[in-house]
């Protein structure tokens, strides 16, 4: 008799619940620079890379122009960041950091560092879990390409 497919048996459910439980965890420290998850993950390429497309940054974090596009208008009225035509190609819209998001790099690290270690992984489980995650996405990464 094959197993019962149970919700708490599929890895996508289990994935969902972790990106749900990881927004609300990154709440508290994000919330006293008024920033979401996602609005943080895109300082974070910014502070990688800085002045980039809206193209790079949309393949970067994985997300649609249209998603995109209105949380990069709250980044530039909120100040964090500046939005301009690229003088050589006028299609292109090149993101910067303005003062504000290169000022509080730091902080902000040190926020969300503090409460991710309220995790407490030691460094070997912290690059296990990096390891995993990152070989499913390679692998998930390897069959969407194998359908088309």
């Amino acid at each position: 008799m094959p197993k019962e497919v149970t919700l708490n048996d599929q890895i996508c459910f289990q994935i969902s619940r972790a990106h749900q439980l990881f927004n609300k965890f990154y709440q508290e420290p994000l919330e006293k620079f008024n920033l979401t998850y996602v609005q943080y993950i895109t300082l974070l390429s910014l502070w990688e890379n800085d002045g980039v497309t809206v193209n790079y940054l949309s393949q970067k974090l994985g997300l649609s122009n249209g998603t995109l596009t209105p949380l990069l208008k709250r980044l530039e009225k909120a100040g964090w960041i500046t939005r301009n035509r690229d003088k050589a190609d006028e299609r292109r819209v090149l993101i910067h950091l303005t003062q504000l998001g290169k000022d509080n790099k730091e902080p902000i690290l040190e926020s969300v560092q503090g409460c991710l270690n309220r995790l407490n992984y030691s460094d070997d489980e912290f690059a296990d879990a990096m390891d995993t995650i990152i070989d499913l996405q390679h692998r998930l990464e390897k069959t969407n390409e194998n359908d088309k």
